[in-house]
């Protein structure tokens, strides 16, 4: 069956290759792209989607901004990874097309009433505020999502912006607690996984030898995104967050993790956002995620790359 697929997104280098990957997918149908304020400001992140859809060659796919702060907490931009732009690292011609006027949450929302009940496939790469407010304004989407795949958390690996806390559930912890507590079929593609799959070293050369527009700028927005995350975690190559997350739709034999309650911490003073994974099901509460712990990264990287430069 082929995966009809939203992607709500904060691009953010990871989502651009993430982005990217799920439109070179002959078996994906990426139906439209929501973003929301995280990596960049909203209005940005809007602008970077187009860049990207524009960059791929599939200037039709529509793309429409959402929300511009978390339900309860303020915005919390991530430049100090991702540059001015979010996509820094490549020389973007301006986009040619601006996004929809329609709000994110109301396209999805009125997408997902109208498809087949279990046909769409939802993608969140960045705070879950979109997904949520749609969950909140109509609940009865979450009985015609397919799926839900999550870029965000970690257990075994703790937190990238905090302890406790990766960065998509530390910005809008709520959102993510409304969306685990939705009752939808939920995978989480965490640190823990994505971790266990860093890209090959140098790998920005293989990109660039691709010979393209996209191997080019993925080349380049590889080396800018490498730059903080080598100086931060004393490594030679990073992984691509959020690509992985796509893989896990796409390549599910390239990944393993169980299936266990996880719940979301809000209020704690040093572990707000947290992801409370019950690996061991001590607290006898039911299942409600797929938790990702380990990505074959070679196959991974060998498999992305023969489908970007299909672009």
């Amino acid at each position: 069956m082929a995966e009809r697929l939203i992607i709500d997104t904060d691009p953010g280098q990871d989502d651009a290759f993430a982005i990217l990957l799920a439109l070179a997918l002959p078996d994906v149908e990426v139906l439209g792209l929501t973003t929301v304020a995280g990596n960049v400001p909203v209005a940005q992140t809007a602008d970077n989607a187009r860049r990207i859809v524009e960059l791929a060659g599939r200037a039709a796919v529509e793309v429409r901004a959402g929300s511009d702060r978390p339900i309860l907490r303020p915005a919390r931009p991530a430049h100090e990874v991702h540059g001015a732009t979010g996509i820094d690292g490549w020389d973007w011609a301006p986009a040619k097309a601006p996004p929809m006027a329609e709000h994110a949450v109301d396209w999805m929302v009125r997408t997902l009433l109208a498809e087949p009940a279990g046909t769409v496939t939802v993608a969140t790469l960045g705070p879950m505020t979109n997904l949520a407010l749609a969950l909140r304004r109509a609940p009865e989407i979450a009985g015609r999502i397919r799926r839900v795949v999550f870029m965000g958390g970690g257990f075994f690996e703790g937190g990238n912006m905090t302890p406790a806390a990766e960065y998509n559930i530390l910005v809008d912890p709520e959102a993510a607690a409304i969306v685990l507590g939705a009752g939808m079929d939920v995978t989480g593609v965490p640190l823990d996984c994505t971790h266990s799959a860093p890209a090959p070293v140098d790998w920005s050369a293989d990109l660039e030898a691709i010979g393209t527009e996209v191997g080019r700028a993925c080349a380049g927005m590889m080396r800018f995104f490498e730059r903080y995350g080598n100086r931060k975690y004393g490594t030679a190559s990073r992984p691509l967050h959020d690509a992985v997350a796509i893989g896990a739709l796409a390549w599910p034999d390239l990944f393993q993790g169980r299936r266990c309650p996880v719940a979301i911490e809000c209020a704690g003073t040093l572990t707000a956002g947290m992801t409370v994974v019950d690996w061991w099901r001590q607290t006898g509460k039911p299942d409600n995620c797929l938790w990702l712990n380990r990505c074959d990264g070679p196959a991974f990287y060998a498999r992305m790359a023969d489908a970007l430069a299909r672009l």
